[in-house]
């Protein structure tokens, strides 16, 4: 008396959704049917079908729908992303998993939750009745959150892929969880976190050119010559005799640790952000930072001869 009479085979013989589902579900064993809102209608159908085939009936629990960072309904058709892209775009399993757990479910305040929580806390009666927005900001903020929290050694894990994916060598400089550990403040995903973190492993091509600009300009020049003289007299390379030899080219020189830090940073990384001067020269070697010295120091004699 309320519903129609389905059609549930088609003139070419091929079935429709609503009898193929109920056969796959009775066929896995499904016991418990959880889907979106937009299936209500199809539910008591699907019901009615196992019924006459003298099936065993799943509990069924229909969930809000997922909106897409502009408000409108995710699908199929068009806002289909596949699970590697979040891969691709560098955002680590345990953020993803996070975030989707949270995707119109809530446990109080808390946002962070290990796999063992969610398994323990998540139930259906704590899912909201509204719909739920996709928000990739929130998404980013759980990803950095893991980045810097979970073990390096754990996260390099991930990230190996996207320096390889980058045709960056790891065998070409030190311990990725090294760099990880002083980089992980400072990105959002893994593939940012190759991308900073190139110069650890090869040889930059070019300065960049804003920040050789404003820091290798003749009046670097001494200063670079200065700390290029004490970095290669050390006979320990820690970050503390490292540290020691850029403040004391500074004191030599009476000026601002600034006009002795960044035109080393720029010559050291070939931009100017990085972590920590004394972490970031400590993971590189000797050499590599008289070789990238010198390179500046070419850098500023042309521009004073141009």
């Amino acid at each position: 008396n309320e519903l129609d009479d389905l059609i549930i085979r088609r003139t070419d013989g091929a079935p429709t959704y609503n009898f193929c589902v109920v056969v796959d579900d009775w066929d896995m064993g499904i016991s418990h049917v959880v889907r979106g809102e937009d299936h209500i209608n199809n539910t008591p159908r699907q019901i009615n079908i196992l019924q006459a085939l003298g099936a065993p009936i799943p509990e069924y629990a229909h969930v809000s729908m997922i909106l897409g960072d502009d408000g409108k309904k995710l699908s199929k058709r068009t806002n289909a992303v596949g699970v590697m892209e979040f891969r691709d775009d560098g955002y680590l399993p345990e953020a993803l998993l996070n975030y989707l757990v949270r995707l119109g479910w809530s446990h109080g305040d808390q946002e962070v939750f290990s796999k063992e929580e969610m398994i323990e806390l998540f139930s259906l009666d704590a899912i909201g009745q509204s719909a739920s927005a996709f928000n990739t900001d929130k998404l980013i903020w759980l990803n950095q959150h893991y980045i810097k929290t979970m073990p390096a050694t754990e996260v390099a894990e991930h990230a190996k892929w996207h320096f390889e994916q980058q045709n960056i060598d790891l065998s070409q400089g030190p311990a990725l969880e090294k760099v990880i550990e002083i980089q992980a403040d400072r990105v959002k995903t893994l593939k940012e976190l190759a991308e900073i973190s190139a110069y650890f492993y090869q040889e930059y091509e070019s300065f960049d050119a804003k920040a050789a600009k404003k820091h290798l300009r003749p009046v670097a020049k001494d200063a670079l010559v200065l700390v290029q003289s004490k970095l290669a007299a050390l006979t320990e390379w820690s970050t503390e005799s490292i540290h020691n030899a850029i403040n004391e080219t500074a004191e030599e020189l009476e000026v601002g640790m600034g006009k002795v830090g960044m035109p080393l940073r720029v010559a050291a990384t070939g931009s100017g952000n990085s972590p920590s001067l004394d972490l970031t020269l400590n993971l590189l070697k000797p050499t590599q930072i008289e070789q990238r010295i010198t390179k500046a120091l070419e850098y500023i004699a042309n521009r004073e001869n141009s």
